[in-house]
């Protein structure tokens, strides 16, 4: 739904290579049984309703599992988690998207995932 009307794959798992900005790094293609698998993976884990929404959000975010729109559906979907939750939301405010991004191109790289996951928690989630 996030890109529908877009493109004519909006919805489908990626078949095609893609390139992120700021960096070299190159997701590898999704595969969707592997995918759903790694997610079973990060609802099994012992984490608070907080910390799973931040590692879905950037599972789904790294992943790259559509052409178009990862960040977007990242957000939409660990929201959808968090609400269901009664937990509140993850918004990145527009004076942060630079340091977001800042620390999203490290993380891509599997470099130190915990100062993204601690700037999420502390500035972009809000409870309710």
């Amino acid at each position: 739904m996030v890109e529908e009307g877009f493109y004519y794959t909006a919805g489908k798992v990626r078949n095609t290579p893609v390139t992120i900005g700021g960096t070299t790094w190159k997701p590898d293609l999704p595969i969707e049984s592997v995918i759903k698998e790694e997610l079973e993976e990060i609802f099994s884990k012992e984490l608070n309703d907080i910390d799973r929404a931040i590692e879905l959000l950037l599972y789904t975010m790294k992943k790259q599992v559509f052409i178009d729109g990862n960040k977007r559906t990242a957000v939409i979907y660990s929201n959808h988690y968090l609400i269901s939750k009664g937990k509140g939301i993850i918004a990145i405010p527009v004076e942060l998207t630079q340091e977001f991004k800042d620390l999203l191109i490290p993380y891509y790289e599997g470099k130190d995932e915990n100062k993204i996951k601690k700037f999420i928690k502390e500035k972009c989630y809000m409870s309710i």
